[in-house]
């Protein structure tokens, strides 16, 4: 019922910022899309919450090694969420992937929908 694509990555200096966007589309993306969700995955290891905001952007979330330096925003008109991401690191480094679903919950698999993930490198 719902489509995700991100956008944005790419190769970054330490310190630097980038921001990573997702888009949702589908025929009932906008009640399946209440709570909008980025996590991260390095190969190895398991999927890591980022951040997340539900759909009036009043509440958002951030996982502890990300807040400060990570902010989440949304735009309902465009069906799309973004992250834009500061003082990166090179532990930052992941494939992102944005998800939706209609609770905030920071277990990847209480979500349903799923991007196919963008890369984001951070070099030293």
């Amino acid at each position: 019922q719902v489509q995700l694509v991100e956008s944005g990555g790419g190769l970054v200096q330490a310190g630097g910022s980038l921001s990573v966007s997702c888009t949702a589309s589908g025929r009932r993306y906008s009640t399946d899309t209440a709570v909008m969700v980025w996590f991260r995955q390095v190969p190895g290891r398991e999927r890591e919450f980022v951040a997340a905001i539900g759909r009036s952007a009043l509440s958002t979330y951030y996982g502890k090694s990300v807040k400060g330096r990570f902010t989440i925003s949304r735009d309902n008109a465009k069906n799309t969420v973004s992250l834009q991401m500061n003082n990166l690191k090179p532990e930052d480094t992941a494939l992102y992937y944005c998800a939706a679903g209609t609770a905030p919950n920071s277990t990847p698999n209480s979500y349903a929908y799923w991007g196919q993930g963008t890369q984001v490198t951070v070099s030293s």
